[in-house]
């Protein structure tokens, strides 16, 4: 065994150092350590390796294994050193060193306006912030949003505008099990938004342009405008746009829950499926060039360059480009090195990657892409093997379903970790949806390289338009079916560490006939049935309440076991968008389901008795009789703007605590806030301190 940990150490030398940098980006992260310190340990460890190196050879082999200590506290270093100087916030020109809400703004719009609901939205860079009549340049991205009105036409990539309106810093809403959007926007170096009425904001005469975005932008527009000229049907055409370049403003959001639900959402996202699609078709045009001995070396260079414009006119998204890094080593290994090995080859791109963003390592794309391709590398030819079939279509058909069952062995514990659920008929959907999205792809590419002959883009433009549709309607479909969707599904961190042990100890034993990957396989299963079986003991015996952060409503859970009840306002019994967005998480996170009642809950009016707590809620104008005996009431709920003195409630009751919930008005939270220090009354503002909980074991 342990010879067999040397072998990979060696086959696979950037392993060791891709588990470094990652190490080290975890501790920086998560432990912060005084970037003197890291400096100091780079530099120290550097002229130790650089010693090394000139020592004689029988003493260098001797202390062969301080070189390889020495090289992992290098990069543990470097990764820490990276992550610190990537966070914006340790940048001296951050532009939350100078803020001030009485300052203005000048920004620069990163990207084409993108239409919501009730609002424009756009991502932009902040260039300078005015201080007493100062000028200060500064870094950071914010979010901008603006209010629907014809003068926004002006408005496009590389706008300039200035900003009178102080800016908000983000936020998460702080409910139980909920996204961790404030991290999610500093990884993205944006820490403010605003939202601009047209008073509050002038637009600036000309524009910040670059000219790769300005091109690509302008590449993009000219894509969209063939599809649209030629691809009929609305939800035809946002699936058309989505799929060739990314576009995402026109899909149809009933059809991506439906195509989320049936485990082929990856076909929707720009990822590695279509940089992997783009790049088996270079190969194959290209073949007749590796061949010829003088013209190998222009092959992968075409290969190379195809790639990257494609990941170029896609948006150049974060998910694209890592993919495109990603096939771009391989295409070198494969070309330049002697047997490349594809391990290297995928820890070698995931190195770069880390060390151009750290941050990334957080990112579900980016976890999701490796865990999938390595996941291929691994398992799809003992899977394609299962079956010998003459039939050369359908021997294709099959090899494609190989891939699809190898990838989801490694991806499944991820996507039950991220996205708590689970489609049961994913082999179903990406039998017909994986050949077929290839097939639309091509056609689209096809498309607008003949997009200058009017009667075969027409010709063209009808076939794709068919093709979607079918593919859209086998989807939904196939969501009806009972039990498409395993939903609910929770597992923490560590139970998805034992799944990966599992998979790869049982993979390990049925390829390799070693009994030791049994035994691991075994035990890492025998942990993980533990661990849930302890969360689902724990999740038994929970007795909450949870007043939750949601704007412009009321929502409170009483939780007995794995139960609830819900009470607030009815639309989100009815809003899809809010309720998952907002209440789902908790409820997955505490596994629990609805229930008409729930044992020891009494309501009488406005008061509430759950287990041994009393709870008032008020939600309109209320009055109270002030008696010598006040009652004790241990929580105080708030909606809404009721008419209220807090000092006259604070005469006729013993109040525990006040929770201002997220249908307050901000304005009248401060007013209130106010009363209750002068009354000494504790409060919790959802708003600013996230959902209150309360733990009644």
């Amino acid at each position: 065994m342990a010879g067999a940990n040397i072998y990979i150490w060696r086959k696979i030398p950037f392993l060791r150092i891709l588990l470094s940098l990652i190490a080290g980006i975890l501790i920086q992260w998560y432990i912060q350590l005084p970037v003197l310190l890291l400096w100091l340990i780079v530099i120290g460890f550097f002229i130790l390796l650089i010693w090394l190196f000139f020592i004689p050879i029988f003493e260098r082999y001797r202390l062969a294994f301080l070189n390889g200590i020495a090289i992992c506290i290098l990069f543990t270093a470097m990764g820490s050193l990276l992550t610190w100087y990537k966070n914006i916030r340790h940048d001296k020109q951050w532009l939350g060193n100078y803020y001030k809400e009485s300052g203005k703004v000048l920004v620069t719009l990163k990207e084409p306006l993108i239409e919501k609901t009730k609002s424009f939205k756009a991502d932009a860079s902040v260039n300078a912030i005015w201080q007493n009549e100062n000028v200060i340049p500064v870094k950071g991205d914010i979010i901008v949003y603006f209010k629907k009105d014809s003068t926004l036409d002006q408005l496009g990539y590389g706008s300039q505008i200035i900003i009178n309106k102080p800016l908000q810093e983000i936020k998460n809403s702080g409910n139980p099990g909920g996204f961790d959007y404030k991290r999610y926007s500093l990884f993205n170096d944006i820490t403010y938004q605003v939202y601009l009425k047209p008073e509050e904001f002038v637009v600036m005469p000309g524009k910040n342009e670059k000219w790769l975005d300005k091109f690509l932008n302008k590449s993009r527009k000219k894509v969209l405008h063939i599809l649209q000229a030629n691809i009929k049907g609305d939800k035809e055409l946002g699936l058309a746009e989505a799929l060739l370049i990314g576009y995402k403003n026109d899909l149809d959001k009933n059809l991506v829950q439906s195509y989320t639900n049936t485990g082929v959402v990856h076909i929707i996202a720009i990822s590695g499926l279509h940089l992997g699609l783009i790049y088996w078709l270079l190969v194959q045009l290209l073949k007749p060039l590796g061949k010829q001995h003088y013209f190998r070396w222009l092959r992968p260079l075409l290969i190379i360059s195809g790639l990257w414009l494609f990941a170029l006119l896609a948006g150049a998204q974060p998910s694209i480009l890592r993919s495109a890094v990603m096939f771009t080593c391989i295409v070198i290994g494969e070309s330049f090195l002697k047997k490349g090995y594809i391990f290297n080859t995928l820890a070698f791109s995931a190195f770069i990657l880390l060390c151009w963003n750290p941050f990334w390592l957080w990112d579900v794309g980016f976890q999701l892409s490796y865990t999938a391709v390595l996941s291929i590398v691994i398992f799809m030819r003992p899977i394609y093997n299962w079956f010998y079939i003459k039939n050369k279509a359908l021997d294709f058909l099959w090899k494609l379903n190989a891939v699809t069952l190898a990838a989801q062995i490694l991806t499944l514990p991820l996507s039950i970790y991220h996205f708590h659920q689970f489609p049961g008929y994913f082999l179903l959907t990406n039998f017909l949806a994986v050949p077929l999205s290839s097939i639309i792809l091509m056609g689209e590419i096809f498309l607008c390289a003949i997009s200058f002959i009017p009667v075969l883009a027409q010709l063209s433009g009808k076939l794709l338009s068919w093709l979607i549709r079918l593919m859209n309607s086998y989807i939904e479909k196939i969501e009806l079916l009972p039990y498409s969707l395993w939903d609910g599904l929770q597992i923490n961190l560590l139970q998805t560490i034992f799944l990966f042990f599992f998979a790869a100890g049982v993979s390990f034993w049925l390829m390799e006939k070693k009994t030791k990957g049994l035994t691991v396989g075994l035990i890492a299963i025998f942990g993980f049935a533990f661990l849930r079986s302890l969360s689902f003991f724990n999740a038994q015996q929970q007795k909450k309440i949870i007043v939750y952060n949601v704007p412009q409503r009321r929502a409170i859970d009483f939780i007995d076991g794995k139960k609830y009840f819900f009470m607030g306002d009815q639309d989100l019994l009815t809003n899809d968008f809010a309720r998952n967005f907002h209440l789902k998480p908790s409820r997955i996170f505490h596994r629990i389901e609805p229930a008409d009642s729930i044992n020891d809950l009494l309501i009488d009016g406005n008061f509430i008795s759950y287990k041994t707590k009393k709870i008032l809620l008020i939600d309109g104008n209320i009055s109270f009789d002030q008696d010598i005996d006040k009652p004790d009431i241990d929580l105080v709920v708030i909606s809404n703007n009721p008419r209220i003195k807090l000092d006259g409630i604070s005469k006729a009751l013993h109040i525990g605590k006040i929770v201002f919930d997220g249908s307050v008005p901000s304005w009248k939270v401060l007013q209130w806030k106010k009363e209750c220090d002068t009354l000494h009354i504790p409060y919790h503002d959802v708003n600013e301190k996230g959902a209150f909980v309360m733990n009644l074991r």
